[in-house]
C-alpha cells in the first residue's frame, strides 16, 4: 500500500506576538520544559519528512510551541509528562515556530501553542492555546481512538532526542469474540449476521466505542449493497426536499468519502424538516459521525450545527 502524502501546505505564517509575554528559560533548564527525549522529540526541517512518515505507523502529537513563552512552556510541560505516562501510544514532536517558521507554517496556524495530530500523514486540529489536564487527557484519547479505527495501532520509539524512525506496526491483537464474529460476517457478505454481532457487543458493553463505530460501517454497507448510483441520485436531484432521497444519496456521498458532501446535505434539510424527517435526519447523522470518527475536525463542526438546528 502506498504511503499518503501528507496534506501540508508552507502557505501562511505564525503570529509571532507572543514572543512579548512573560518569558520561560529554555527547555532542559530549571523553571523551563523538560527538554527532548523519551518520547518527546524537537522537530528541525530536516527530521520533519520523517515525523510525518511515522505517523503512519504510530499516532503523532505536534506541539507549534515558543519554548521560552511562558505559556507555552507550560502547555508542553503537561504534554511531555502525558507523552512518558502514555509510554509510546502517541510520540510528542514540538515545533519551534520562531526558530523553524516554514514547518510551523505547513499547519496552517496563526497562533501558538497550538496543538495538532497527525495520522497516516495527514494533519488534525485538536486545541489551541493551554487547557486542563483533564481536557487534554479527553483530546489524545480520541485521538488515539481514531488512530485505532484507521489501523495506526504501532506504537512510537523512544528518543534520545533528534528524530523518531518509523517502525514496524505491532501484531494487531486478537479481537473480542463478538467483534470477531462480526469481521468474519463481513468477510462472508452477512451484513445482517454481523450487525446482530456488533448489537450483542453493545448490549454487553454500551461504552465499546469500536462496537459503535464497526455497527454504523456495516449498517451503511448493507443500505448501500444493491444501489443503483445513477438512479439514486437522480432521485435525489429530482426531489430535494424528499427526507429519503436525500438520505439515500447522503450514503453514497459518505460511501465513496465524501464526508463533507453527506454531512451538508442532511444537515441543509433540517430547516424545514418536521418532527419526525429531523428524527431520522438526526440518527443517521449520529450514526455517520460513528463511521467518520469522533475526533475528525469535520464531525466535530457537523456535530456542533447539529445541535443549533435541533435545540
Amino acid at each position: 500500500m502506498s504511503t499518503p502524502e501528507p496534506a501540508f501546505s508552507t502557505r501562511g505564517a505564525v503570529d509571532l506576538s507572543v514572543l512579548q509575554r512573560p518569558q520561560s528559560p529554555p527547555p532542559g533548564t530549571p523553571g523551563g520544559a523538560p527538554a527532548a527525549g523519551g518520547f518527546v522529540v524537537d522537530v528541525t526541517e530536516e527530521s520533519f519528512p520523517q515525523v510525518v512518515q511515522g505517523s503512519t505507523s504510530y499516532p503523532v502529537v505536534v506541539l507549534l510551541w515558543i519554548p521560552t513563552d511562558q505559556a507555552n512552556a507550560e502547555i508542553g510541560t503537561l504534554l511531555g509528562r502525558l507523552a512518558e505516562e502514555y509510554a509510546g501510544r502517541f510520540l510528542l514532536a514540538r515545533v519551534d515556530a520562531q526558530a523553524y517558521p516554514q514547518v510551523a507554517a505547513a499547519f496552517r496556524v496563526e497562533g501558538v501553542p497550538t496543538v495538532m495530530a497527525v495520522l497516516q500523514g495527514q494533519p488534525l486540529p485538536l486545541f489551541q492555546g493551554g487547557a486542563p489536564e483533564e481536557q487534554v487527557r479527553e483530546v489524545l484519547d480520541q485521538v488515539l481512538a481514531a488512530a485505532e479505527q484507521n489501523g495506526v495501532t504501532g506504537r512510537a520509539p523512544g528518543a534520545a532526542g533528534a528524530e523518531a524512525v518509523p517502525q514496524e506496526p505491532e501484531p494487531e491483537p486478537e479481537l473480542p469474540p463478538l467483534h470477531q464474529e462480526a469481521y468474519d460476517a463481513i468477510d462472508a457478505g452477512d451484513f445482517e449476521g454481523a450487525i446482530a454481532a456488533y448489537e450483542k457487543a453493545l448490549r454487553q458493553d454500551p461504552k465499546d466505542t469500536l462496537a459503535s463505530a464497526g455497527l454504523a460501517q456495516v449498517r451503511l454497507l448493507q443500505r448501500t449493497r444493491d444501489a443503483d448510483q445513477a438512479a439514486v441520485r437522480q432521485a435525489a436531484a429530482d426531489a430535494p426536499a424528499d427526507v429519503a432521497a436525500q438520505l439515500a444519496v447522503a450514503d453514497l456521498d459518505l460511501l465513496y468519502g465524501n464526508v463533507q458532501d453527506a454531512f451538508e446535505r442532511l444537515l441543509d434539510l433540517l430547516p424545514a424538516a418536521d418532527a419526525e424527517a429531523k428524527e431520522a435526519v438526526r440518527v443517521r447523522l449520529v450514526e455517520y459521525f460513528e463511521t467518520v470518527g469522533v475526533a475528525d475536525p469535520r464531525v466535530l463542526k457537523a456535530r456542533q450545527k447539529l445541535s443549533l438546528y435541533l435545540y
